[in-house]
């Protein structure tokens, strides 16, 4: 099976690091970005299967980040990453995905997996009747 690429976009190091173990766990390959303007080079260079972006970062408008990719980048989804409850519903209708931070541990993994189309090689071999039965 083919290895995905996620780009991780945060302004904090260790949470970028933090995420990376995750999804490196998860047999993800992960490139990460501190800022809008580097994840924006790194898109047009490195082809990447979903963007994971953080809602609040500093120096950076998450919903003109997530506007820029959908406008260059359609085919790639978008999971938002928030320590927030309630987000405006404008970024909803720009992402595929939104996950609190409090629930990454838990939803994470399956957000990616529907954004990209991918399930769980151990989804794959549940009846079709138990995989969504949770």
């Amino acid at each position: 099976m083919e290895v995905l690429t996620l780009l991780c976009i945060d302004d904090r190091p260790q949470l970028l690091e933090l995420r990376r173990e995750l999804l490196e766990s998860h047999g993800y390959r992960v490139e990460t970005a501190l800022s809008g303007h580097t994840a924006m080079k790194m898109l047009e260079d490195t082809p990447v299967a979903a963007v994971l972006l953080e809602y609040k970062t500093e120096g950076m408008d998450a919903e003109a980040m997530a506007c820029h990719v959908k406008l260059h980048f359609p085919s790639i989804p978008i999971i938002l990453l928030s320590a927030y409850s309630c987000m405006p519903e404008r970024i909803l209708w720009l992402v595929d995905e939104y996950v609190m931070r409090s629930e990454l541990s838990e939803r994470l993994i399956p957000a990616i997996e529907r954004a990209t189309g991918r399930s769980h090689p151990d989804e794959a071999r549940r009846p079709a009747s138990r995989r969504h039965a949770a």
